[in-house]
């Protein structure tokens, strides 16, 4: 009989979940927008998961690890692990050559450095201000009225950038407002946009000890324009992961999740 190894990870704005088979193949996974309750999230995104792989119930995983924002309430876990392990272990099982990370979360930015076995070797995290995080983003993509996705990519047809000089998100939320409302180019303040945010990334991947290269992780790897002025400011090739980057938190819960759950039946 299979035996199957789960990994959740509970976000402030998306719940991941990822399962794994013995060998470490992803057999199902999951993203939903995070709910009010975080132990709600959790078992929405289990039990999605678990169903699209014929069980019925959480008890036939062989284990199970919370991380994320919300993970001491992850129903039938084993125990939990912090979202920056999980993450450096989960670009580890998806490409061993990446050595550093910058994850933005929706409401945090996390630089970490990975070892060779796939633990975090240093890292350092911004907290103290949204600026530069998924909500951010969000924020911005809602004031041009446009989708995340439209948002994302609206920066990579600009032929100059406007810089924004705002250091706070209720501030820089304004400026753009006005801006827009002033007829400048909206692609070329998008522009400015993801180069402030590139620069507060740039003491992360530093303190993450990128020398040539590096990673992103979390929703906003997918944005396009983002990764351009991230590899403009920091001089970094930025490297795409085959997996999607949304679900390292969750695939490297999963990954220690089957490591434990394998030695402790050894």
């Amino acid at each position: 009989m299979s035996k199957y190894f789960g990994g959740c990870d509970v976000g402030s704005t998306y719940t991941k979940t990822v399962i794994l088979d013995e060998s470490g193949k992803i057999v199902s996974t999951n993203t939903i927008r995070s709910k009010m309750n975080s132990e709600e999230s959790a078992k929405a995104g289990l039990n999605q998961a678990i169903s699209e792989l014929g069980l019925s119930s959480l008890k036939e995983l062989a284990y199970i690890i919370g991380t994320g924002y919300g993970r001491n309430k992850v129903p039938q876990a084993v125990e939990n692990i912090s979202e920056i392990s999980c993450h450096a272990m989960g670009v580890h099982v998806t490409d061993p050559n990446v050595k550093a990370i910058i994850d933005i979360g929706g409401q945090d930015v996390k630089g970490i450095s990975i070892d060779v076995d796939g633990t975090v070797k240093a890292f350092a995290m911004n907290d103290k201000c949204a600026a530069g995080t998924g909500r951010f983003f969000e924020n911005m993509a809602n004031a041009f009225e446009l989708s995340l996705p439209e948002f994302s990519d609206l920066s990579l047809t600009a032929k100059n950038v406007i810089p924004i000089t705002a250091q706070c998100t209720v501030f820089a939320e304004s400026e753009i407002i006005t801006l827009v409302g002033e007829g400048k180019p909206r692609e070329e303040i998008a522009a400015g946009i993801q180069l402030a945010v590139a620069k507060r990334c740039f003491v992360m991947a530093k303190k993450a000890g990128a020398v040539d290269s590096i990673t992103l992780t979390g929703g906003c790897a997918k944005n396009e324009g983002l990764k351009k002025a991230i590899e403009k400011v920091l001089k970094l090739k930025v490297i795409n992961l085959k997996t999607d980057p949304q679900i390292m938190g969750a695939l490297g819960a999963a990954e220690y999740a089957r490591q434990k759950g394998l030695a402790r039946e050894a």
